[in-house]
């Protein structure tokens, strides 16, 4: 039996900036503590579901381009990830029960990335 290709979907991991700006002012020693969980946690679920990730990054500073020009913008993306599934529902799911959602107003969204002009 043949196997199905994967879909691709773009993974973006969102919290409010000033839900970061509150933590910056929380304790170092309770940040501290909190962040190395967090990572525990991330690396875990990362390990679980290594097969379907394709690539996990930072996003940075961020440029708005208009018709006006290109200047200093700021969004609430934190990371992205690009993972692969045999449908949205499975990609959607994987992602329920993610360490990134116990951050206060946090979510993630996942959106199939599909091939631009003919096949």
């Amino acid at each position: 039996m043949p196997t199905a290709t994967l879909k691709k979907f773009l993974v973006l991991y969102l919290v409010p900036a000033d839900v970061l700006a509150d933590w910056a002012k929380t304790d170092p020693a309770t940040r501290k503590t909190a962040e190395q969980k967090m990572q525990g946690d991330w690396g875990r679920w990362m390990s679980d579901h290594a097969k379907m990730i394709t690539v996990t990054e930072g996003a940075g500073k961020t440029k708005v381009v208009t018709s006006a020009g290109i200047g200093d913008t700021k969004n609430d993306i934190m990371l992205y990830s690009i993972v692969e599934a045999d449908t949205h529902d499975i990609a959607a799911k994987a992602f329920a029960n993610h360490p990134h959602l116990t951050i206060p107003q946090s979510s993630i969204q996942v959106m199939e990335v599909r091939a631009m002009g003919p096949h």
